[in-house]
């Protein structure tokens, strides 16, 4: 996999999963739609610890910058 996430799509995507988890195991969220968006979050924690994002490479889309 060739990495396509950058560093500020890692972070945006990390804090809103982090955000996220936190209104879920508070309580705050409930119901089916809490369980959705716990979901995307996970997903999005995936996304940010691996680099990668299907979707991205789906549409064309690469934030991932190398340093030279």
């Amino acid at each position: 996999m060739k990495k396509n996430v950058g560093n500020k799509a890692k972070t945006i995507k990390t804090v809103l999963a982090t955000i996220v988890a936190a209104l879920y195991f508070t309580g705050t969220l409930e119901g089916t739609f809490a369980l959705i968006l716990l979901i995307v979050a996970i997903i999005f924690a995936v996304i940010s610890l691996i680099n990668f994002c299907p979707l991205y490479k789906l549409i064309g889309i690469n934030s991932y910058r190398v340093k030279e």
